[in-house]
Parts: structure tokens; C-alpha cells; sequence
């Protein structure tokens, strides 16, 4: 999120690139289109490519490069404009199959701000590096430029890595008996209580009276969102007559299963999806209307939900702003943190990991956001929701989203995920499902798969007898792999069994020939922690009585 008065070193050296740094003049670097480039030398001797005189959005410097199927490659670099205000630029691959937009940047005057992105090719062969924005007044200035591959085992092995660090624990279980010796060649099973990881699937009202629809949810999530039900178009249809009933009962039911609920949502930015009865007021109406509507549903449901989205899709809409000013949103954020103290209130919006082209909700634009909201003096909690509706994954843009996502140091969840019908849907859904529960920052994942008896909205997990679609195994296996079901180890001769562990709640039962009773058990928590590799092991003793 800084803009420093110098760029960073280039990552990876560079990868790929040629003359990273421009320490070799303009060597590796050519004109594009109708422009005048050159290297230059700042006052503290950094050098830097510039593009001036440029005739036309994508006119400037270029490098090109042999690309290889089946590569990830992750870019980066460093960016700055000569003068005016803010410019949104486009870092850009043209290939053999047309135009892939690897990343995007918020270029300014007088400092020089980091982008990251990556893409996949579908076919080996040349690509050529570009830049592009609108605004052809001003030069853009570059340097420390990366474009590095990795292989897809390099890649998965980071992701294992990964999780391995972030998502579990070494662990130490030492059993002993009643004089408090080393029970060796003791017998523990462990059984997964509630995960720490948030893992959870959407749901609709059709829950309500439908056994099997409760049987096949409620054994596998304890975290929800409701597709509609609490959205101000199904509360409030006729301005004045608000019906909570359908949400209560939904409310009620998972409150019974032990079940979190994200609120979802107060507002919704798109002009569309208001209420038929809201268009039509003018601003003093309408802001009478949704201060009403904040109080009616957060003092309704507070206390109850773990997340509040205050203002639905604001990157790409803005109904609210147009009619009340700029400050809307901040506004509806305040009052909302006001009114309910514990829940963490999100931005929510769409197509900032799953479609690069779009630079309305780029990663550099949804913290730009963030920084508006805060200038807006909305100071209390506030977290990162990401729908992604994907049609084909881009895995390294995910990622390099992902962490650039991360730097704001906020909370990061997946909040709709989906995949658009395809033969690969299944394939692209376990991807995507890897890609972030392997990222640290991420600290939920929501599939939007609320069923339905004519079909869910775009990605079913079962069909109507709700038994699993291959959408529906890959989410099994992915439970699966986050928990550890029929694990079971054997102390050795000081009494100890040592694993790795994801974090979350345990019931381990203990059994030995010696035992007067067949068993016992002990309850465990795992928990993250914060030490070294070397430290991060969290021991346990349990007395067999």
C-alpha cells in the first residue's frame, strides 16, 4: 500500500526479464507504438525507464519473451507518473491468443508504487510486456520489473508449505500413567471438533422444511451465508411493512447446529437490485429510509451474525453515492459499527481475484477503497470479502492478488465462491479451493451453492436428492484434508506421539492394554502460533488413570 521515493530491489532479480533495473540502459527494452523512451538517472543514481510523447494508451516501452504452457509466472515492478493526478495502468501480455492482463497499479506523481500480478499462457510461444492507460499526458515511468516462472510442482510444493505453516501445529502428546511414567505403545485416536479454519457453504430458505437438505448440510459446516433472505429486497418489499420471518426461522435453525451466519448484506451498491419501492425517493427520502433500514436489520440480528457487508459491490456500483455523495458508504459503515460492537463489517465485491481484465475491482482499487473509507472516518473493524465467480482460475493472479490484498493487514475472506458450468468445473473448483485455504492471509472460504429445485445460481455440489455432484466431492475432499479423520498414532518408549495438526478443537481417546477401563480421553485445542519453526510445538500430558 506505500509509495516510496525509491522502488524495491526486482524480485527474483527479475526472472525472465532483461535488464531489470535498467542498469544496462535500454538493453531488452523497445518502443511500442508512437512514443519516445529513454533511460535516466535520478538524482540518488537510480535508473529508470521513462515512455513520453505517447500517442496512444498502450505506447511506451516493451520487452518481449518466449512464454511455456503449463508455466506460472508472477510479475512485478515498480511504477510512477511525471505529473497530475492518480493514474489506473495495466500491466499487459499481448500473445499468441490475443491480450492477458497480468496486473494492475495505481501510478502517482513523486513516488513510485509497487504492482504484482501473474498469468498462464494456453500455448508456448512469444509474449510481449506493455503498459497501458488512458491518459496518453503523461509519461510513465518504470523500473525493478520481474516476470519470474515456476514450475506447477514448484507451485504446489509452496502451497503444501504453506499450509503446512500457517494452517496446523507440531504437536507433542505425552501419555503417563497413574505414578506418572512414560505409557509407551499407548494407543490415540484423534477426533476433530470444530476447525479453525472457517470453511461453509450459502443457504436459502428451501432449508427450512427440507430433512434432507438439513442432513446433508448441517453434518459437514459450521459457517453460512444466506442467499437472499436478509438482503433489504426480501425484508422490505413495500416501503414500511419489513418481514423478518424467513430469516428468523433460518437464523433460528443454524443457531440450533451450532452454525456462524455472515450478514449478507445492509445495502447493495447495484442499482438494480433495491427494492422496487427505493428508486424512486429522492436523497432526503432515502436517507431517512436507510437509516431506518441499518437500525431495523443490526439491532435485529446483532449479536448473532459474525460479519456485517455493509455496502455490497462499491468498487463496480454506486447507487448510494450518487444519490446521497461520496461519503455514503462511510457513512452506513459508522452507523453499522455503532450499533453492533462485535461483528466485523466487510467490503464485498467481485472479480478482484477471479477476473484480471477488470480494473474497477483490481487489488491496487479495492485498497484504494479501503483508504476511502478510512478518509471517510470509518476507523472500527473491517475485513476483505472476495465473492469469486470464476469462469477459468488464473492461478498466479490469485495469488499475487492474494498478497497484495495483504498488505492492508486486514482480514480476508472468500465470500461466494463459485465456478461457471464447464467440463473443467470441478477441476477449476479444487484449484481455486487450494490456491486460497493455501494462503495465509485468507481467513475464510463460503462456496455459493444454495440449492434450489430448478438449480443453484450458478454451481450446484448435489443434485436434488442431494447427493454429491463432482463439484460437491471436490468440497468433500477438501473438508477432508483440512481435518484429520481416523487419525491414529502409538507413544513411543517416553510415552510421546508427535504429529502436525491443523488448528482446531480435538478429542483425544487413549487406550492401553494396562487401563483399567478401555479407555479414556482428554480434550485438546490447537492453536497458531507465533514462534519459530524450530519452537512452534505445543506439548500436551495426559494422566491415564
Amino acid at each position: 500500500m506505500q509509495c516510496l521515493k525509491d522502488p524495491l530491489k526486482a524480485q527474483y532479480n527479475g526472472g525472465i526479464v532483461v535488464n531489470p533495473e535498467l542498469n544496462d540502459g535500454l538493453n531488452g527494452w523497445s518502443i511500442l507504438g508512437d512514443a519516445k523512451i529513454d533511460n535516466i538517472v535520478s538524482s540518488d543514481g537510480n535508473k529508470f525507464i521513462i515512455a513520453s510523447e505517447r500517442k496512444g494508451p498502450y505506447h511506451g516501452f516493451s520487452q518481449k519473451f518466449q512464454l511455456e504452457k503449463d508455466k506460472f509466472y508472477v510479475v512485478s515492478g515498480w511504477v510512477q507518473v511525471n505529473h497530475g493526478d492518480d493514474a489506473n495502468l495495466a500491466v499487459i501480455f499481448k500473445t499468441q491468443s490475443g491480450f492477458q492482463h497480468a496486473a494492475w497499479a495505481i501510478a502517482k506523481s513523486g513516488c513510485w508504487s509497487m504492482f504484482k500480478g501473474g498469468l498462464v499462457v494456453n500455448a508456448s510461444g512469444p509474449a510481449q510486456l506493455y503498459f497501458e492507460t488512458n491518459n496518453t499526458a503523461i509519461d510513465i515511468w518504470a523500473d525493478s520489473i520481474s516476470v519470474k516462472p515456476f514450475s506447477q510442482e514448484e507451485w504446489n510444493s509452496h502451497q503444501s508449505q504453506t499450509i503446512e505453516k500457517v494452517r496446523k501445529s507440531k504437536v507433542a502428546i505425552q501419555v503417563v500413567d497413574s505414578q506418572g511414567k512414560p505409557l509407551p505403545n499407548a494407543t490415540i485416536s484423534l477426533v476433530q471438533g470444530r476447525a479453525n479454519f472457517p470453511f461453509g457453504v450459502a443457504i436459502n430458505k428451501n432449508i427450512l422444511n427440507n430433512k434432507a437438505y438439513q442432513n446433508w448440510f448441517f453434518s459437514r459446516f459450521k459457517f453460512t451465508v444466506f442467499e437472499d433472505e436478509m438482503k433489504w429486497y426480501s425484508t422490505e418489499t413495500s416501503q414500511g411493512k419489513i418481514d423478518y420471518s424467513t430469516s428468523d426461522a433460518m437464523v433460528n435453525l443454524c443457531k440450533s447446529k451450532g452454525v456462524s451466519i455472515r450478514g449478507h448484506n445492509i445495502f447493495w451498491d447495484d442499482p438494480s437490485m433495491q427494492p422496487k419501492w427505493v428508486p424512486s425517493l429522492n436523497p432526503q427520502q432515502l436517507s431517512a429510509a436507510a437509516g431506518k433500514r441499518v437500525t431495523s436489520v443490526v439491532t435485529k440480528y446483532r449479536g448473532q451474525v459474525i460479519h456485517w457487508d455493509v455496502m455490497n459491490e462499491n468498487l463496480h456500483f454506486n447507487f448510494f453515492e450518487s444519490k446521497l455523495g461520496a461519503g455514503a458508504s462511510a457513512t452506513y459503515y459508522r452507523l453499522t459499527s455503532l450499533l453492533d460492537k462485535k461483528a466485523t463489517l466487510f467490503l464485498n465485491d467481485y472479480n478482484t481475484i477471479e477476473d484480471q481484465r477488470d480494473g474497477a475491482s483490481s487489488p491496487t482499487n479495492y485498497l484504494n477503497k479501503i483508504k476511502q473509507l478510512r478518509a471517510g472516518r470509518y476507523t472500527g473493524p473491517l475485513g476483505i470479502g472476495l465473492e469469486g465467480h470464476f469462469v477459468t482460475p488464473s492461478q498466479p493472479y490469485i495469488r499475487s492478488a492474494l498478497d497484495t490484498l495483504a498488505s492492508a493487514k486486514l482480514p480476508i475472506w472468500i465470500t461466494e465462491l463459485d465456478v461457471q458450468s464447464s467440463p473443467n468445473q470441478a477441476k477449476f473448483l479444487d484449484q481455486i479451493i487450494k490456491e486460497v485455504v493455501g494462503h495465509p492471509a485468507v481467513q475464510g472460504l463460503l462456496i455459493w451453492s444454495a440449492w434450489k429445485p430448478s438449480g443453484c445460481y450458478r454451481m450446484c455440489l448435489t443434485d436434488n436428492n442431494f447427493k454429491n455432484l463432482p463439484t460437491g466431492d471436490v468440497v468433500d475432499k477438501a473438508r477432508a484434508t483440512l481435518s484429520h479423520e481416523g487419525l491414529i498414532g502409538t507413544t513411543n518408549a517416553e510415552g510421546y506421539f508427535e504429529t502436525s495438526l491443523f488448528h482446531g478443537d480435538y478429542k483425544a481417546i487413549i487406550t492401553h492394554p494396562s487401563m483399567t477401563y478401555s479407555s479414556f480421553h482428554h480434550n485438546l485445542t490447537v492453536i497458531p502460533t507465533t514462534e519459530s519453526d524450530e519452537i512452534r510445538l505445543l506439548s500436551y500430558k495426559f494422566t491415564a488413570t
